[in-house]
């Protein structure tokens, strides 16, 4: 399961959204967030994912690969289903066991909650799946350099923030070689309840911790050996610019949301 995570990684290609400036891919992702809770009818999430599906195949990401990236937070989207269906009061529809009982409300409010968040893991997860980490950070940088007038440190916030994201990866795969290494030792993290599995990966802190404290040291040292500075007097092989493509999207994702808006008064 934890090799299925597939926020922070990078699945090279030479689309149209590959070639989407990243400022844009940026801004049209908060955009499709907005999205997502401004919907307030099932036949609007439609809409919804024509656009996340449009952009998918033009994306050229296998569509495997983005269900799989789904399973890690699929015991996240069950029990939000299940939490809303039962706490969520209004007209009953049935009852379990003469205790629990399914409101109408609580089944339309569980099923909104689990629609939005599998629709808000798949487009914040192609973000990063098209993005490389040198553009991803410099889009960040370009939109966050008007706040550098108050003391925002644009460069620095970019870097920690991308760094961070493409870590996910990085620190999933570590925790993968950690536990096989301590099943091989006769440690055991498939048997048990829910509880007891949660306890046994306890174990597995400590070496992660380590592990993550040498890798942001060895990346440290390896930025102070190219001489890294921070932002100032830094030039750019590649500089932002903004193409026709990016315009044509841009259009299309502000008339998409204008069209989910006004699909409110339905």
């Amino acid at each position: 399961m934890i090799g299925n995570v597939t926020i922070g990684q990078y699945y090279p290609g030479n689309t149209v959204i590959h070639r989407l400036d990243p400022r844009l891919k940026i801004m049209a992702t908060f955009l499709f967030i907005i999205s997502l809770f401004i919907v307030n009818q099932f036949l609007a999430y439609g809409l919804v994912v024509v656009y996340l599906g449009t952009s998918i195949l033009l994306s050229k990401v296998p569509l495997k690969f983005i269900i799989r990236g789904l399973r890690p937070i699929l015991v996240i989207i069950i029990l939000t289903f299940v939490l809303n269906m039962f706490l969520t009061p209004g007209e009953v529809w049935f009852s379990i066991f003469g205790k629990l009982t399914v409101t109408k409300e609580g089944f339309r409010q569980a099923s909104f909650m689990a629609i939005r968040l599998t629709l808000l893991i798949t487009g914040t997860s192609l973000l990063t799946l098209t993005t490389s980490p040198i553009q991803l950070t410099d889009g960040i940088e370009k939109l966050l350099n008007p706040f550098r007038k108050i003391g925002v440190p644009a460069h620095e916030l970019a870097m920690m923030m991308t760094i961070a994201l493409r870590f996910i990866p990085t620190l999933m795969e570590e925790t993968n070689k950690i536990m096989k290494a301590q099943m091989a030792r006769g440690g055991d993290f498939e048997s048990g309840n829910l509880i007891q599995r949660a306890k046994s990966l306890v174990p597995l802190l400590v070496p992660l911790f380590i592990s993550a404290f040498r890798r942001a040291d060895e990346l440290a040292m390896a930025m102070e050996a190219r001489c890294y500075r921070g932002g100032e007097g830094r030039t750019r092989l590649k500089v932002l610019r903004y193409h026709k493509r990016d315009l044509i999207v841009a259009i299309f994702s502000l008339g998409y949301l204008a069209l989910l808006i006004w699909s409110r008064g339905w």
